[in-house]
């Protein structure tokens, strides 16, 4: 708190927004008066926070994961995550907070605390992970109805795009102003991103981080989006990461690389002195490939999320890898032996980074610890049309492989696992009620 006190005295100061991320990976939490947060030391919050929907409901489940009484929860601020915000009219700070049981526990449904629980498994084996995300999204034009199809935004040519245009510099120059903005943003608020490119997509573009520390780049996504949808708005459109916004357009990922340091040496243990790649990187690898589906729900966490895995537009639909093949949903990028790594392609854009993060590196953990072999490398297209899909191909199906598998609730926590499941589930049965314009113009008068 004297470090956050300073910040806030220095840069004087007049409010704070205490944050906290949800199941869901949005921010949560309270608006204080500067000298009220010093006051508070974090203050608390309602724990029930944790287990509400993206609708605003509860799991059904809910009061047997956390206390009837809807007691608090106590959240304590990290320093490191203390930030500017840089839209705010009056001088205002961010920071995220760790949430704790009032017994002084780590809560064990909030986000953080599922990501750390994970990378404290790796510190006991004196493994550091080390990661890089790629976040996809749209910018679109405003849409005020639900039932309107979304539409790219126009940039500055006041024309929308029609053909595919991935690294093109003059379709990212359409949109100059937003991006200007948003780099100051990001400049302002210490986030390391490090290019940005267009996707195939119209209007569809991806924004790199450096590596680092997992927990400060889920950090750093969590603001980002925050920072990005701010942005558009700011210049009269939106900015989204649903998975798959528009049904002609390609999907948006979150692309996680992924490599381990030995603490002691400083050395990238994928990387071998005599061949390509190491033991440990086959092990993590075939942990991925056996944990995946298992934890897609984690990757693609909502109803809109499985609508990403289609055969016909290059995403992921099998446990297959390659190196440096695009096609595969794992990916081992051509990089310096210091830079071995392995991309996960499977998360979407929509998805929690901490949640996403933590479950790639559990998958990667129990190929380590079980020594698991992966599959032999794919040169072909593993995606072609044709190609039996491997995932869950709903929401409610990834919950339920996520149920059979203990290893991975042992990892998450079974509480959190429990928690996760009724919650999502909740969301999948509240979709289910919804009846589609398909089912209206194919069903009405046909059956």
């Amino acid at each position: 708190m004297e470090a956050i006190k300073r910040f806030l005295t220095d840069n004087a100061i007049t409010e704070v927004e205490s944050t906290l991320p949800d199941m869901t990976g949005n921010a949560r939490g309270k608006f204080y008066p500067t000298k009220k947060f010093l006051d508070e030391k974090g203050g608390r919050i309602p724990e029930t926070l944790l287990v509400q929907t993206v609708t605003g409901d509860w799991a059904d489940n809910h009061y047997d994961i956390v206390d009837p009484s809807d007691r608090d929860m106590v959240l304590t601020p990290d320093a490191n995550t203390l930030r500017f915000v840089p839209w705010a009219n009056e001088p205002t700070a961010q920071v995220i907070n760790d949430c704790y049981t009032v017994e002084g526990e780590l809560h064990p449904l909030a986000s953080r605390s599922v990501l750390k629980k994970v990378l404290a498994l790796y510190e006991k084996e004196g493994l550091k992970p080390v990661i890089a995300p790629e976040v996809e999204f749209y910018l679109i034009q405003k849409n005020n109805d639900p039932d309107s199809e979304l539409k790219p935004a126009i940039g500055r040519s006041g024309r929308r795009e029609t053909a595919r245009q991935s690294y093109s510099i003059d379709a990212v120059n359409e949109f100059d102003p937003v991006i200007d903005t948003l780099y100051q943003y990001c400049e302002a608020q210490g986030l390391d991103v490090d290019t940005l490119i267009h996707e195939t997509g119209a209007a569809q573009m991806e924004i790199n981080f450096l590596h680092g520390n997992p927990l400060d780049l889920a950090d750093q996504v969590f603001v980002f989006k925050r920072t990005l949808r701010e942005t558009a708005m700011q210049h009269g459109i939106y900015a989204t990461f649903m998975a798959k916004p528009m049904q002609k357009e390609p999907g948006s990922s979150m692309h996680i690389h992924q490599s381990l340091i030995d603490v002691k040496t400083g050395e990238n243990i994928f990387a071998s002195d005599t061949e390509q790649f190491s033991e440990h990187f086959y092990h993590y690898l075939g942990g991925l490939q056996k944990f995946t589906p298992h934890a897609i729900s984690f990757f693609a966490p909502n109803v809109n999320s499985y609508r990403r895995f289609a055969p016909e537009i290059s995403a992921p639909i099998n446990m297959k890898w390659g190196i440096d093949n695009r096609t595969t949903g794992l990916r081992a990028p051509a990089a310096p032996k210091a830079a071995t790594r392995i991309e996960n392609r499977f998360p979407g854009a929509d998805s929690n980074p901490y949640l996403a993060i933590a479950a790639s590196l559990a998958c990667g953990y129990l190929g380590l610890k079980g020594q698991l072999k992966p599959t032999k490398p794919t040169s072909d297209a593993a995606a072609e049309e044709g190609d039996t899909v491997e995932l869950a191909r709903s929401l409610e199906e990834g919950l339920r492989l996520l149920e059979e598998c203990p290893e991975l609730t042992d990892i998450m926590g079974s509480q959190f696992v429990e928690a996760y499941i009724g919650v999502k589930r909740a969301e999948f049965e509240t979709f289910h009620k919804v009846i589609s314009s398909w089912e209206r113009e194919f069903l009405l008068l046909n059956v």
